[in-house]
């Protein structure tokens, strides 16, 4: 006897997806660059990769205020009746958690640079209001509290890498294929 056929998952819409991988692509690109950059001496290659770093970042946070944007007019799709209620719980507050961090870790780098009296010039073209005055006291706390939301989204990430991992592994329930472009559940 065959085994009931599973129905086919909702997907996310290809914006959705698009809008998903290419927030993820720059932000595991940042990441590793914040990383490097901070300890390099004062030098224009330091200079130069500041620049491409606040670029970037400025691109996540209009590509996530596109996103939320979108989600609010298009419902994500439902989870799997076979998840627990826990489970899709979890699932909410992550995703609320991470757009959360998306959107203030740059402006906290945007606020950093303003307290630094470094102005923000998006892609050398245009340039963005300071959003504090110079100070450094701001400074040095918004270094902490950029490294710290940094450092959050980093743990939160793995997570919900580990998370989708295991959804296609173990459970086999078809919620990676969710977000997969041009992939059948």
């Amino acid at each position: 006897m065959n085994a009931p056929a599973r129905a086919p998952l909702a997907r996310y819409t290809r914006t959705a997806q698009a809008l998903h991988w290419l927030v993820a692509l720059l932000i595991f690109g940042l990441f590793p660059l914040g990383l490097y950059m901070h300890d390099l001496p004062l030098s224009v290659e330091k200079i130069e990769l500041y620049s491409w770093h606040k670029w970037f970042g400025i691109t996540v946070l209009l590509l996530v205020v596109l996103r939320i944007g979108w989600r609010l007019t298009h419902r994500p799709p439902p989870l799997p009746p076979s998840i627990p209620r826990w489970q899709q719980a979890a699932a909410e507050w992550m995703h609320e958690v991470l757009y959360l961090l998306m959107l203030f870790i740059p402006l906290s780098g945007w606020a950093l640079s303003s307290a630094a009296g470094v102005p923000v010039v998006w892609w050398g073209v245009l340039p963005l209001p300071n959003l504090l005055p110079a100070s450094q006291s701001a400074e040095h706390l918004l270094v902490l509290v950029h490294a710290s939301l940094n450092y959050t989204l980093a743990a939160l990430v793995a997570l919900h890498v580990a998370a989708a991992i295991k959804h296609q592994f173990i459970d086999h329930d078809g919620v990676l294929q969710r977000m997969l472009p041009g992939r059948k559940p």
